[in-house]
């Protein structure tokens, strides 16, 4: 298998990590002291957060949203979960994909500026520069917004196209950035194909965070958990371990994990759409 380059570890400051854990930065200063999360310090003391640090900031405020527990107890559910929660390779890919550069060349090419995109697709010029930066920190649905914006698709951007391997053996996807309510998405096919094949594995609260549509149509089929989804703002299905469904992606979809625990589907589109 050919060598692939690794990219030094995205490092985010504590304003990019409360927005998106959805908190204030003196709420995350709290958690600190409360011992539920420890950021690194550079020499001069400064606070840098890594992709893990945004994942157990976001699962802390699932468990006091969702479940109402206390500091004490969001400790203990932190350390009944372990480690392995934190550096599975469901959350922790081997062979990530940065984007939000590509996305920013993009833009420059096109002599646009932060706030003229954001102001275009109705968010803010920090989410996306934290992009743009850190290929982190956006919504699944606004990830395929930035896309089609400029002309392209995500699919085209991860540079699937590029690659030639047919076989993909467990564990060695390349993944997607993970949205910023813990959105992963893996490639099980690379190279010129006519579908875009994909494992999604969606962490507790992770959702679309909107409705979104483009070209196609595509199969998702539940291996584990549950998922919420709605088609055209009417139509609503519930899906569990052996649910499938087939529809047309023109038809605007939105969708959420319904599930405790992680949820782990196969989605599929054709043509490469997304």
């Amino acid at each position: 298998m050919p060598e692939t380059s690794q990219a030094a570890p995205a490092v985010f400051k504590i304003t990019e990590v409360a927005r998106l854990a959805g908190v204030s930065a003196s709420t995350l200063r709290l958690w600190e002291n409360q011992g539920l999360i420890t950021p690194e310090r550079t020499p001069t003391g400064h606070r840098q957060y890594r992709a893990k640090d945004v994942r157990r900031a976001q699962r802390i405020c699932w468990y006091r949203s969702r479940r109402g527990l206390n500091p004490a107890a969001i400790r203990e559910a932190l350390a009944a979960e372990g480690e392995e929660f934190e550096n599975a390779a469901l959350f922790e890919p081997l062979r990530p994909i940065e984007i939000g550069g590509k996305l920013r060349a993009l833009r420059r090419s096109a002599g646009l500026t932060l706030e003229q995109v954001a102001e275009d697709l109705g968010t803010s010029a920090s989410v996306v520069s934290t992009f743009e930066r850190t290929s982190q920190g956006v919504s699944f649905r606004l990830m395929h917004d930035l896309a089609e914006y400029f002309g392209t698709t995500v699919s085209t951007l991860s540079g699937e196209q590029d690659c030639a391997r047919a076989l993909v053996r467990a564990g060695e996807w390349q993944v997607w950035p993970e949205s910023s309510s813990g959105v992963t998405v893996q490639l099980l096919a690379e190279g010129e194909r006519s579908m875009d094949c994909h494992r999604f594995v969606l962490a507790p609260g992770a959702a679309s965070e909107g409705a979104y549509s483009h070209d196609g149509e595509e199969f998702l089929h539940v291996l584990s958990g549950c998922i919420e989804i709605v088609l055209d703002e009417e139509e609503f299905h519930v899906l569990g371990p052996g649910d499938s469904l087939y529809f047309g992606s023109r038809r605007k979809h939105a969708w959420s994990n319904a599930h405790d625990d992680v949820t782990v589907l196969l989605w599929i589109n054709t043509p490469r759409s997304f």
